[in-house]
């Protein structure tokens, strides 16, 4: 199985954090599953990371590489595609980076790891 991860659920995983719930978990550290990380996800953490609303255990430049690597995650591409599907959301989410993880999810038809309800309002399979 492929999987997306939402943002919170690749930090609540690289941070050991009980609100990921046991089911992703097992998921996500199934070596049969293949974890995507959306360059997305990378690129809001970086965000908020320097804008000190998110505070990491080491600096990005160190941290991020080493869990994906550690983690055996493959990096999901921001494609063309992906934006046009993107376009053509409506307007159920309005944050960016969610919106653009929802437009990948149903491009790649990746099931996505995540806690966020308003992702139901979409045709995709949501995990948690």
């Amino acid at each position: 199985m492929r999987l997306l991860l939402d943002t919170h659920a690749f930090l609540w995983f690289i941070n050991g954090d009980n609100n990921l719930s046991q089911h992703s978990k097992l998921l996500i550290q199934d070596a049969n599953n293949e974890v995507l990380i959306s360059i997305a996800t990378l690129w809001e953490i970086s965000i908020k990371n320097s804008l000190n609303k998110l505070e990491l255990a080491q600096p990005f430049e160190v941290l991020i590489p080493r869990e994906l690597a550690d983690n055996e995650f493959t990096l999901l591409p921001i494609t063309v595609e992906h934006l046009i599907q993107l376009g053509k959301l409506p307007f159920h989410h309005r944050d960016p980076f969610d919106r653009l993880l929802i437009a990948q999810s149903l491009c790649e038809q990746l099931p996505i790891v995540s806690k966020d309800s308003q992702f139901d309002n979409y045709a995709l399979e949501v995990i948690w």
